[in-house]
């Protein structure tokens, strides 16, 4: 905090779930750690991030504290705090302020902010590691197909359609690959799918459609280039497959009218052909504490765990299973890459 009329000028506070920390030149000060409410009175507990906000770029001399939509302005002189909901804002897991700019990080990426109306202008969010750490194969210039495909972080969602072209999300891309030619192709999903922006939970394929789950919104896309967004969607995931969002990771195996959804260590079934539809027979998952992804092909059910999958020759002998078949990597086995 860099405020020279405040007894708190050069003091750096780090937040840990209710508790603050303060430390001047590098040491912590005598009586803390204290509760938030104490020192910083009206700001909430289980911060996301914080960032200073002197005057003029805010009215007073402030902290900005964020947490989920919302945003806490704090005057630093009187402790009064203006509550805001910044809704074109992505929530954020960091944010700092640099040369009068301020940004919000969430995940790999970022956004540049205006801290007094959360307004982002501009083509964000952008890639982190294209302007602040400089990664190889994150540029700008970049081959997408291979910066994703060889990547070891985990997937988002995977799905194949009826007629076997997969898809692939993580993060703000997805890679495809057409059964053809079996060429893979790197977008964003804001250009193929623009009404999910980024980041989608689960997906499942049905009768030449993409059921996409987002928090607890299903979209529905019809198969195609482009693929085309129904009207009435996004729908509730209650409403639309009887189950509360969101969801861990969906699949339909083929010729079935079946959706099995994961939720943390449950599995449910889902009669897609029934009205309404309801969310029954649930079993308990045993091998996996979470599970990112999962799809259903000819040969079986694939689940994805990390930067791993393990192949199953059916829903059942995944659902009872009590020891793990081999597993595989994403990027060699899925995507051919060696390194």
């Amino acid at each position: 905090m860099h405020y020279e009329d405040n007894p708190d000028h050069d003091h750096l506070f780090l937040f840990l779930d209710h508790t603050v920390f303060s430390y001047y030149q590098h040491k912590l000060e005598d009586g803390f750690p204290k509760n938030i409410s104490e020192v910083f009175p009206g700001i909430p507990d289980h911060l996301d991030a914080a960032v200073e906000c002197p005057k003029p770029e805010c009215d007073e001399d402030s902290v900005i504290f964020l947490k989920g939509n919302k945003i806490y302005q704090y005057h630093v002189a009187t402790k009064a705090v203006n509550e805001k909901e910044f809704s074109s804002m992505p929530n954020c897991t960091a944010a700092f302020r640099f040369m009068e700019h301020y940004y919000c990080f969430h995940g790999h990426m970022f956004s540049k902010f205006d801290p007094t109306t959360g307004d982002v202008h501009g083509r964000y969010p952008k890639e982190a590691r294209d302007y602040f750490t400089r990664c190889s194969k994150f540029s700008e210039e970049s081959d997408h197909v291979e910066r994703e495909r060889c990547s070891r972080v985990h997937l988002d969602a995977i799905t194949s359609d009826n007629a076997g072209n997969m898809y692939a999300f993580r993060g703000h891309h997805f890679i495809s690959k057409d059964e053809g030619n079996d060429t893979l192709k790197a977008d964003t999903i804001e250009n193929a799918f623009k009404e999910l922006h980024s980041e989608v939970d689960a997906v499942f394929s049905y009768e030449d459609h993409l059921y996409m789950i987002k928090d607890d919104q299903v979209f529905l896309y019809k198969v195609g280039e482009p693929h085309t967004h129904l009207d009435g969607y996004p729908k509730p995931v209650k409403e639309e497959l009887g189950i509360e969002g969101p969801i861990d990771a969906a699949f339909v195996c083929e010729d079935h009218h079946i959706a099995h959804l994961i939720k943390g260590q449950k599995i449910y079934s889902v009669e897609l052909k029934a009205s309404p539809r309801v969310a029954s027979n649930e079993r308990t998952i045993s091998l996996f504490k979470k599970v990112d992804a999962a799809m259903c092909d000819s040969k079986g059910v694939k689940v994805f765990v990390g930067n791993h999958f393990y192949h199953f020759e059916s829903t059942m002998v995944f659902v009872a299973g009590r020891a793990l078949p081999e597993q595989h990597r994403v990027s060699l086995e899925l995507f051919g890459c060696d390194h």
